[in-house]
Formats: structure tokens, sequence, C-alpha cells
């Protein structure tokens, strides 16, 4: 049965903002991810009660160009108003801001994430963040960018191993001197595709070197020794198949390590990939991943970011 907001919940229009994210970190498939200070903001406007009546959600995109991801936003509401016992109504939604849309940033879950953050507001805040990460896991089907869009910082998240349900998160905080430095070049990949490539089995041994590529990194940014990511990202279960479909992403990597970045790796699926390395280095190793795609005849964006540390916030 579903139940009405609570007349303090009475609010009818919200903007969430949600940091964009790399996922993977290497070797990490589908586990790590981290958020980063890269934003959408995702704003809610409630009409009307539902025209359908009990659980319908009707879902309004502002703009033309919001309407690609209204699939997303109706899934997110349904998802929500489920868990949340709270029933359908219309709505309005508008999606700005600076995570580009399929080059492995956490696009989809700035606005999954902002959806069920915006409506969980709107409802007089039933439900934990937890609880949304738990929602977000379920519609992405892994919980590396859900769990860092939502909750911030370097995420370690896990779900279960019979039903891929949602079990938790372990949160790493990391300073603004460690500089994550991301070339996304002017190709769109969608998950759903690159996930297409991936092989249905693995070698025993590949998987052992990429099981302990990812606990060493995991290692070094839990004791902030940040000097033992150098060459820490040895991945053999998604990368070897995805990055070659990226003209010059190896090549950015390399070239971003050769000029000062401890590591990188290709952020999801890509096409963006990234390079790890102090703020002094930031402006060097971004000039060299731009000068790799320039090489490749590839044009390509590079923005030096910071971990965020926050998750979602609430804008009035």
């Amino acid at each position: 049965m579903s139940r009405s907001p609570t007349p303090a919940a009475q609010q009818q229009q919200i903007t969430v903002r949600v940091p964009g994210s790399t996922s993977n970190c290497g070797a990490g498939f589908d586990s790590l991810g981290l958020a980063l200070t890269i934003y959408n903001r995702v704003t809610i406007k409630r009409l009307s009660a539902s025209p359908g009546g009990g659980d319908a959600w009707l879902a309004r995109p502002e703009r033309e160009s919001d309407g690609r991801a209204k699939d997303m936003v109706v899934s997110a509401a349904k998802a929500f108003g489920k868990l949340a016992r709270v029933g359908g109504y219309a709505f309005a939604y508008r999606i700005e801001g600076e995570v580009p849309p399929a080059r492995g940033l956490g696009s989809s879950i700035t606005v999954i994430g902002g959806v069920l953050a915006g409506l969980n507001v709107l409802a007089g805040g039933p439900l934990t963040r937890e609880q949304l990460v738990a929602i977000a896991t379920h519609l992405e089907g892994h919980p590396d960018n859900a769990a860092a869009g939502l909750l911030g910082g370097f995420c370690v998240a896990r779900c279960s191993p019979d039903k891929n349900d949602y079990l938790g998160t372990v949160r790493i905080l990391l300073p603004d001197t460690l500089r994550f430095v991301v070339a996304s070049p002017s190709v769109e990949l969608l998950t759903k595709e690159s996930r297409g490539v991936l092989p249905a089995t693995l070698p025993y041994f590949d998987a052992v070197k990429s099981i302990n590529s990812a606990a060493y990194l995991v290692a070094a940014l839990a004791t902030g020794d940040y000097a033992r990511l150098r060459d820490s990202v040895s991945d053999f279960m998604h990368e070897p198949y995805r990055l070659p479909k990226i003209r010059g992403g190896r090549e950015a990597i390399l070239a971003g390590v050769a000029a000062g970045a401890y590591t990188g790796w290709l952020s999801g699926s890509g096409s963006s990939v990234l390079c790890v390395c102090e703020a002094a280095a930031a402006e060097k190793v971004g000039a060299a991943m731009r000068e790799a795609f320039t090489a490749a005849a590839v044009p390509c964006e590079v923005r030096d970011l910071a971990a965020d540390n926050v998750g979602y916030v609430v804008e009035e």
C-alpha cells in the first residue's frame, strides 16, 4: 500500500547535485568507484497527483535534450516509490552540468542518483543514503558508480554473490592534493555495448593477477602511501578487451605516466582514460595525455579533478 508524504514534506521543487565518478579503477571490476569533482544537477518539480492513480509515475523533460534520459528517470522513480511506499505522481525534470554522457564518468548515476535523492526529499526523507545506493545498484547492475556518486569518496562496494543485492560500502576519503587527470576523447561508449566485448571466462592466473592489483591499489589509497600507486594497475579483467577499441587511449595513459603520473586506467567502460598524480604534476600529465590523443587524430577534453568526498548534495 502506498502512503502519502508527511505534512512536513510538501516541498514542490528540489535540485540535487551529484558528482561524476570513475569506476573499476583498474582491476576492481564492478567493485571500486571514486567520486570526482565534476557534477550534474537534477531538478525535480512536482506537478500533480498521478494521472493514472496509485503507483503510476509520469516524468516530463523540461528540454528536448533531457528526453534521452526519460526511461532512466521513470525507472528510478518507480524503484523509489516501491521501496519508499510512496504513490506516483507527475513531475518535470531538468538535467544540467558537466558530466559528459557515455564517457565512463558515471553520467547515468548522476541522473539516477539525482532523481532518487530528489524524490526522497520531496517525500520527507523516508530512505537512507544506503537504501538509495541499493536502489541505484539494482538499476545499474553493479555498485561501483552507485556508491561513489551517492556517498562520495573512494568506495569499495560489495553485493551478495547469489542475488547481487547491495550489501554495503567501505569509504576512503582522499585529499585534494591527489589529482585525477581525465582525458575524454570525442567518442561515446555505452556501458551496455562495452560489456559485450568481455569474455565469458578468464584464464585462472589472469584473475589472480587482477585480484593482486586491485588489493594493492586499495591498500595504497587506504594508507595514504600514494607513491605505492606507481605501477599498481595491472588489469586482465576488462581493459585488454575494451582499451584497444579507444584509439589513442592506451598511449594517453602511458604518456601520462611518463610525464609524472603514478598510474592510470580506463575510466569505467570508457571512452575516458585517467591518470593519478600529485597536484604539481597535473598540468604536465594532462598535456601529455592530450598530445597522445592528438597524435592519434582524436580530439579530447582534459580535466584536472580531485576526489569528491561528500557525494550528492541537496540544493534548495
